[in-house]
């Protein structure tokens, strides 16, 4: 019995230690890959490269277009993707019964999370850019990365809502709340934090995403910005820059990495900068989120 605990110990320990520098192994690989990109393009981070377009030549060359569309087509994704799985993974997990049909949903939105993105470029090229005529447009871009993230978000959403115990349902009802005021009140902000998880997860792969760009039609070369929703002109409200063309950081990196020359190699460093900064920005913003969320629990 004493020799089963010890080694049920040992067990415990050389898992720990595997698992330690597994972690420490792959963190060390991050670090390595940040900072030989630094020393590549930290060079060339400076105003013009942030307010300039792209340009045959590398030293005037700059990503202006490419990273406003790249927080276009992240926040039109976002606003699209997070209430849409979110509402499919309450609806799931609180209202739809156990049978047959509910089964065949739940296999095929697992399956979904595992598609390659290119058949979602695909898919987004028949249904948005042609039968919907969206053209190669930011709001095409983005609803076919919604797609892209959406079973991802109805996944980690449903394992967050399991986490909630019965118990805070059962408290609530004996309260007097309907079933829809335990979720809104209860139930939803305490799965919150979870569902900000599964939603960074999904919003960090498609914000790397080039090959469903590419086939809905996003250009490598942009001189232009979409039009801004809000000027100081009336009608100050306009949404006519959903329908502009667009361009986006990964597209542009990968542009420039086909190129022989030396500079546009140095660009595309600094584009994966400035990338890696957007990414980690909108996770910080998550991050948050899901703290105040954590905060505001009172059970």
């Amino acid at each position: 019995m004493i020799d089963k605990k010890r080694r049920s110990r040992l067990y415990e320990k050389l898992f720990s230690v595997m698992g330690l520098i597994i972690t420490l192994l792959a963190v060390a690989v991050l670090l390595t890959l940040i900072v030989d990109v630094l020393m590549d393009g930290a060079s060339r981070l400076n105003w013009q490269f942030l307010t300039s377009y792209p340009s045959r030549r590398p030293g005037k060359a700059g990503i202006l277009s490419a990273w406003v569309g790249t927080v276009w087509v992240m926040v039109l994704t976002g606003m699209m993707a997070f209430p849409i799985g979110v509402a499919a993974a309450t609806y799931l997990e609180e209202y739809a019964r156990k049978n047959w049909l509910t089964d065949l949903i739940e296999i095929n939105i697992a399956n979904l999370a595992g598609v390659p993105s290119i058949i979602y470029g695909l898919l987004g090229l028949v249904i948005f850019v042609r039968w919907m005529d969206l053209e190669q447009s930011v709001l095409a871009g983005a609803m076919t990365l919604s797609m892209l993230v959406l079973p991802i978000i109805i996944l980690s959403a449903r394992e967050s809502l399991r986490t909630i115990p019965f118990t805070v349902r059962e408290a609530s009802y004996a309260l007097g709340a309907s079933k829809w005021q335990t979720i809104r009140n209860q139930v939803l902000p305490a799965a919150m934090p979870g569902i900000l998880t599964g939603t960074i997860l999904a919003m960090s792969r498609a914000i790397g995403e080039t090959a469903p760009l590419i086939v809905v039609g996003a250009l490598t070369y942009v001189a232009f910005l979409p039009t801004p929703p809000i000027s100081l002109e009336p009608p100050y409200f306009s949404l006519e820059g959903l329908s502009d063309p667009f361009s986006v950081l990964p597209i542009q990196i990968f542009n420039w990495v086909s190129r022989p020359q030396k500079g546009f190699s140095v660009n595309a460093a600094a584009a994966i900068l400035v990338l890696l900064f957007i990414t980690f920005a909108m996770n910080g913003i998550a991050v948050y989120l899901r703290y105040r969320y954590q905060k505001k629990l009172r059970w």
